[in-house]
């Protein structure tokens, strides 16, 4: 089996996803902080991984000189693209250059390293993630919202182009998750732990694969039933939304 690539290996999500998909393979591990995984590292080697690499990234390097290191060194089977930002909204919309840090590392930082996967792979599977933030902006978070709802339509776009290739999308729209990254913040309808979206997004990689062969490109909304909710929430009229708390 192919290396296991993940960009942003210090989030919940992408943790918790490695240690489901690293059996029998090589992971490379990619972080702004490679010294905090070293815990990480050691799950994984317990977990069935061949060998655990930590390398340092930075999502923001937008001529991506540092995700073309890792990929000239060894091209992934499966590639992880887990890093992002919440931001502070009311921060952001005092200060632009707040509002341009989330946008930079939600939306353009993702499409450089999607489009540089694309590119580098040719099969296997991409991990990307959306969130049901990006479904309808809110006024409590428009500022990620609107990087989600560019980042989906632009993983739509690129799933549609590797269509027919060996090469798959997986795009996760997981509702809201409970863990460090919302912190102190109230939980809302449907939401999830790292843990189960991960268990969501490994079954759907999983189930691609071996001697049947890759399935095509996929979102998931997570849990499933949010799919419901997240149509419900179009037919809210605007006055009533603008007027919702979150």
């Amino acid at each position: 089996m192919g290396p296991l690539l993940v960009l942003g290996a210090t989030s919940e999500i992408g943790g918790e996803l490695a240690l489901r998909l690293c059996r029998g393979r090589d992971v490379v591990l990619a972080a702004r902080r490679p010294e905090a995984l070293a815990p990480l590292r050691a799950r994984l080697l317990d977990a069935g991984a061949l060998g655990v690499e930590a390398h340092h990234f930075e999502a923001t390097d937008l001529g991506g000189s540092t995700l073309r290191r890792l990929l000239d060194a060894r091209t992934p089977e499966i590639a992880v693209v887990c890093f992002g930002i919440l931001g502070d909204q009311e921060e952001a919309q005092r200060n632009p250059d707040h509002a341009a840090q989330i946008a930079t590392v939600d939306y353009t930082a993702q499409v450089v390293a999607l489009t540089a996967l694309s590119e580098a792979m040719p099969g296997g599977v991409i991990v990307a993630f959306s969130s049901i933030a990006g479904w309808r902006a809110r006024r409590a978070n428009y500022v990620y919202g609107s990087t989600k709802a560019g980042l989906d339509a632009f993983c739509q776009g690129l799933a549609d182009r590797l269509h027919g290739t060996p090469l798959r999308l997986i795009t996760a729209r997981p509702g809201f998750v409970i863990g460090r990254m919302t912190e102190g913040m109230k939980s809302a309808p449907m939401s999830v732990r790292p843990h189960q979206v991960a268990e969501a997004v490994a079954a759907e990689v999983l189930r691609g694969g071996g001697d049947r062969g890759y399935r095509g490109s996929r979102t998931l909304w997570i849990p499933g039933r949010l799919r419901l909710l997240a149509y419900a929430m179009r037919l809210v009229p605007r006055p009533v939304w603008r007027r919702m708390p979150r």
